[in-house]
């Protein structure tokens, strides 16, 4: 057993998650039974999901969502075109000038 202990901003974006997920199940009109079975997920899966529990795995939570048809909201995730920190840190070990050239071109010297 882990000694891993979840941060708190993480567990209530988890839980915020969760109630997104059962929020858009209800305005399907679909039970937990339904959405399990179009996921392919045992319903205490998908009742875990619903609550925020941070031990459901990341593959349930997206099928889940593709299930719903939500799974294009995920193409923001992480995306490094967006993460303004690390573009900065890449770039703040970027050599600061071009280097010399080590040949001098001496078309010019007669």
């Amino acid at each position: 057993m882990s000694n891993f202990v979840t941060p708190i901003e993480v567990a209530e974006r988890v839980v915020q998650l969760g109630q997104r997920i059962r929020v858009a199940r209800l305005r399907r009109g679909w039970s937990v039974v339904d959405l399990a079975s179009k996921a392919g997920v045992n319903r205490n899966t998908l009742t875990a999901l619903e609550l925020g529990k941070t031990g459901t795995a990341i593959g349930v939570c997206f099928t889940v969502l593709w299930a719903l048809g939500l799974d294009k909201s995920l193409e923001a995730v992480a995306d490094p075109d967006t993460d303004l920190h690390g573009k900065a840190l890449e770039a703040s070990r970027r050599p600061k000038r071009a280097g010399k050239s080590s040949k001098v071109s001496d078309i010019y010297d007669f």
